[in-house]
């Protein structure tokens, strides 16, 4: 909605009012109807400050306190679907049955609006788009094939695989982070009660040497002394940081456009969110393709499924070059996203015919390179972690006996 500032002649007097409206027209329409008087000119305006603060307010709301759906019961739901569908039974009566039998309270409230929708004479994937954000681009895409192709249920049922493979995938991840971070977080622990308790007593001793102290040992107690002094302010700060970004990310398009970039510099998560991202896209891509869908249609619906802005920009670019006539595998070589050797595969494709069969294998690749780096995250961060700790450690030993080598060395010169 956009808000317009109406200005209006009543009893010889101008007035304003703001409105708001899909667009001009509407806005002039609204106009006549509350407004007393003739109307006289109609502008876009921003928002009142009241009416954003409750923007914002909603948009933090939703962010972090709307409920999520569970993967699970969303994979369970569309193949619920899928079954049914298969069976010949209409894809409305299937939404009213999947809306009687699943268990989670927002994917129930959803299917009982699309069930609302198919009534009014919506599609489903119509219908499916309001909630893009709950159910995932993914989720548009393949019923959107569905429709398309007339095969509602094989798409259905291809869409609850590939929905389990994005949970597997994410386990895999999550599962692989757990010792890393049960490490990192035990040093922070350990290393805030040696500042709180210890440190305290070494600073104490420290005061009755009136000589400048080593370098590690000052920098020591200015952690002592941030941790004791504003430790709770830094622990907010923390976690504030972490709600703020989280907030931008979904919000702020500029933001997120940044954090995209920066995200896939950053060692081994970069190549993470690569690998899982361009799997994501070519297996899409390689379902569509294999529909009988075209290339450049294919194209538009497959990057649609992809989260990260830099990649998908890159992406959009494929369409753009394939549309003016330029070969998928040069497209492709533009976008600086593919290896030489699956570019000669999607080459070979498309001069064979069976561009869907090697897009299947890039597919496969990029899902080897994800899982080979996921498998093995253990390895690629022991080195960083045990340096870490390596010079905590010797951090805290320079820190406290430093000076104390120094005492001991003027006691016997003396």
């Amino acid at each position: 909605m956009k808000y317009f500032e109406v200005t209006y002649l009543f009893k010889g007097r101008k007035n304003t009012k703001i409105l708001r409206a899909q667009n001009r027209m509407d806005a002039l329409s609204i106009a006549k109807i509350r407004l007393p008087g003739i109307v006289i000119k109609i502008i876009e305006t921003s928002a009142p400050v009241e009416d954003q603060l409750k923007e914002f307010q909603k948009q933090f709301a939703n962010t972090l306190l709307k409920p999520k759906i569970k993967i699970d019961n969303l994979i369970s739901s569309i193949r619920q679907l899928g079954v049914m569908t298969n069976a010949g039974i209409s894809i409305h009566d299937s939404v009213k049955e999947v809306t009687k039998t699943t268990e989670d309270k927002r994917l129930r409230a959803i299917f009982e609006n699309i069930d609302d929708a198919l009534n009014s004479g919506q599609s489903l994937t119509e219908a499916l788009s309001v909630y893009r954000h709950d159910v995932g681009d993914v989720t548009i895409a393949m019923i959107e094939l569905g429709e398309n192709t007339g095969n509602m249920s094989e798409s259905l049922l291809k869409l609850a695989k590939i929905l389990e493979e994005i949970r597997d995938n994410r386990k895999k991840f999550k599962s692989a982070l757990r010792y890393p971070i049960i490490v990192l977080v035990a040093i922070s622990i350990a290393f805030t009660i040696l500042m709180v308790y210890v440190v305290p007593k070494f600073k104490e001793i420290f005061a009755k040497f009136h000589t400048q102290l080593p370098l590690p040992t000052r920098i020591l107690l200015f952690l002592e002394n941030i941790i004791h002094n504003y430790g709770w302010y830094l622990l907010i700060f923390i976690i504030g940081g972490i709600i703020i970004t989280k907030f931008l990310y979904a919000n702020n398009e500029d933001f997120k456009r940044g954090f995209d970039k920066y995200i896939l510099k950053v060692y081994l998560f970069g190549k993470i969110i690569f690998n899982a991202t361009m799997y994501r896209f070519t297996m899409i891509f390689t379902q569509l393709i294999a529909a009988g869908i075209p290339i450049a249609d294919a194209l538009d619906t497959a990057v649609l499924t992809v989260d990260n802005t830099t990649i998908k920009e890159k992406l959009s670019n494929v369409t753009v070059s394939v549309q003016r006539g330029m070969s998928l595998s040069d497209a492709f070589r533009d976008t600086g996203l593919f290896q030489g050797m699956l570019l000669q595969m999607v080459g070979a494709g498309e001069r064979s015919g069976t561009l869907d069969t090697m897009l299947e294998k890039v597919s496969d690749y990029f899902k080897m390179r994800f899982d080979e780096i996921v498998d093995n995250i253990s390895s690629y961060i022991e080195p960083i972690l045990i340096g870490f700790i390596a010079v905590m450690v010797l951090m805290m030993a320079l820190g406290i006996f430093l000076p104390m080598w120094d005492l001991a060395a003027a006691v016997k010169h003396g």
